[in-house]
């Protein structure tokens, strides 16, 4: 795995759209985003905490620096907290310095984007392709070779260890 303080390459960044299952634990094998996750509100209530809830099924955001998250540097994956769908690896993750966790590319097929009004201008929201609970924002301010940041809350992520 590359060291996420270094530069990656397009190349890279392949290499890690293709090597993330790696970081699962034996015999775990990842969910499917085509394998739906509906529940009404009261189902939601009582899997997600108050704080998930208002993040990933109201589009919430949690406050800057809050997340312990931040300061996970472990190999492992980040997975959607409403679902358990993998959404980012460990070696897509870098700091922004914005206080949330932050991510220069994102597993292959694990969200899907749409765009929001709410600050008036136009941003790119982003949201777990199986279940449709909010994370974040996409921003074009990122690092090479992608210039992405998916800037995710991490009260909506769950950190599983590759040795966890």
């Amino acid at each position: 795995m590359q060291d996420s303080n270094r530069p990656h390459t397009a190349s890279s960044v392949e290499a890690l759209h293709q090597d993330w299952r790696s970081l699962l634990p034996p015999g775990h094998a990842p969910p499917s985003p085509h394998d739906r996750v509906e529940l009404t509100g009261a189902q939601w209530r009582e899997r997600l905490s108050p704080e998930q809830f208002d993040v990933l099924r109201r589009a919430g955001t949690e406050y800057p620096g809050s997340s312990p998250l931040n300061a996970e540097k472990r190999p492992g994956i980040f997975e959607c907290a409403g679902c358990g769908l993998p959404l980012f690896s460990s070696a897509m993750k870098f700091d922004s310095g914005t206080g949330w966790p932050s991510f220069f590319t994102v597993i292959p097929g694990a969200v899907e984007t749409r765009t929001d009004f709410k600050m008036i201008l136009p941003r790119t929201e982003y949201h777990c392709a199986r279940c449709g609970g909010h994370h974040g924002h996409v921003f074009k301010d990122g690092p090479p070779p992608t210039r992405l940041r998916y800037c995710n809350n991490g009260v909506a992520l769950r950190f599983r260890p590759r040795d966890g």
